[in-house]
């Protein structure tokens, strides 16, 4: 299938083609038309699939339709500020031949001027739910005219805490509404929430729950745990990996492993919840920008990273919450490349190594290093030598479509 074939316009199939896009992805083959129909839609898939151009493409058609109001018709609610402003930059990309005003609100920016750009008009705004909340009680945002309502990463913004703030939000809006729900598991909470909200939505479900993305070789090496950074460094530089972005359990931690590496001669920053947005910004525009080798993360950056071709993601600490290891490695082997996730596994962490492989349905080729064998017990998963590049967890590689076919936004 092609993008001409989902009813888009000329336009935008030009917008998606000077990207070098001309092949949808699965979720946005489906997604598309579901959303050009009109109806509510509950959807699944896994990371880096291009979930956010399967409803950033339609919306676009239908804004192009009628004409603007000045107050916001399209209403995306995000987990995280990165991903909000990814949004905003997907709009602009393949809305570019529209005048359209869309912008972005969300906390860690003076709110003045955000209350600025909100009297000028805008027509698509994207909005974490706290800094929302802040515009509603001020009165300083109208969405007496939204006529859709996009909860992008559902599951997430739950995971933090949102669900008041959407409750709140969602039921401050008067009149029909499409309302678009994505989310990489439908669980629980986020069942609930579409059975309140959604009315006869329809369902795309593409992504088994806790699946792995399949364009990610995965492997574990064994170290122990003040080893860590040494073995890290001797990886980055002995096997030339190019960038990486590591996650680390603390901020911290991120703070600290970065100025390790960079006495280790490894470009590197940090990226967390206590840097200013300034800060962030700035840090990823770097990476992005091949600037600095290794970004350093906490879970923030785990949901709404979109970098190009990432090579390879590094689970330091493995992450407390199962679920969240697969959100992490989907930063990488988006858009049908290839990546790779390695994650470095202290004798502490073995329980959380077996929690992770339960929810990815398969074993991680695990080994050590002939340099940084531990001496911690519990090693006998282990074999001498490195990962075999071959191996692959979460059901594989898989065929990965073709590169740069596929819009990853």
């Amino acid at each position: 299938m092609s993008f001409s074939e989902l009813g888009l316009s000329a336009d935008i199939l030009s917008a998606v083609a000077s990207q070098g896009y001309s092949e949808p992805t699965s979720i946005q083959a489906q997604a598309i038309p579901a959303v050009l129909s009109g109806s509510d839609v509950m959807a699944t898939a896994q990371t880096g699939t291009g979930k956010t151009a399967a409803f950033t493409l339609p919306l676009l058609q239908k804004l192009g339709e009628n004409r603007s109001s000045g107050k916001p018709r399209v209403l995306v609610l995000t987990p995280t500020r990165e991903l909000a402003g990814q949004v905003v930059d997907s709009v602009a990309t393949y809305g570019g031949h529209m005048r359209l005003r869309t912008t972005a609100v969300y906390g860690g920016m003076p709110i003045g001027k955000q209350i600025g750009t909100l009297k000028k008009g805008v027509d698509v705004l994207v909005a974490t739910p706290g800094r929302l909340i802040d515009h509603l009680e001020r009165g300083t945002v109208d969405l007496s005219q939204v006529e859709t309502v996009v909860l992008d990463e559902a599951d997430r913004m739950l995971d933090m805490g949102f669900i008041q703030p959407i409750e709140r939000i969602l039921a401050s809006l008067r009149g029909r509404r499409q309302t678009l729900l994505f989310s990489a598991t439908f669980n629980g909470p986020v069942r609930k929430l579409a059975e309140r909200f959604l009315s006869d939505p329809q369902r795309i479900e593409l992504a088994t729950p806790g699946g792995a993305t399949d364009n990610v070789e995965q492997a574990a090496y064994l170290v122990d745990g003040n080893r860590k950074r040494a073995l890290l460094s001797h990886l980055m530089s002995e096997e030339e990996w190019g960038q990486v972005l590591v996650f680390t359990r603390t901020k911290r931690g991120a703070d600290k492993l970065a100025e390790q590496l960079e006495r280790d001669g490894i470009s590197s920053t940090a990226i967390h919840g206590d840097k200013t947005q300034g800060a962030r910004t700035k840090a990823l525009s770097a990476f992005k920008r091949s600037s600095v080798q290794a970004l350093v993360a906490t879970d923030v950056a785990a949901r709404g990273l979109d970098i190009d071709r990432l090579p390879h993601v590094v689970n330091y600490d493995l992450p407390d919450n199962a679920d969240d290891y697969v959100h992490r490695i989907g930063r990488t082997g988006r858009a049908g490349a290839q990546g790779r996730a390695v994650s470095l596994v202290s004798g502490d962490e073995r329980n959380q190594l077996s929690a992770i492989e339960r929810v990815v349905k398969d074993r991680i080729p695990t080994t050590t290093h002939e340099a940084f064998v531990p001496t911690q017990t519990g090693a006998n998963r282990s074999k001498q030598g490195g990962p075999n590049r071959g191996s692959k967890g979460g059901g594989g590689r898989g065929n990965g479509g073709n590169r740069g076919q596929r819009p990853n936004r």
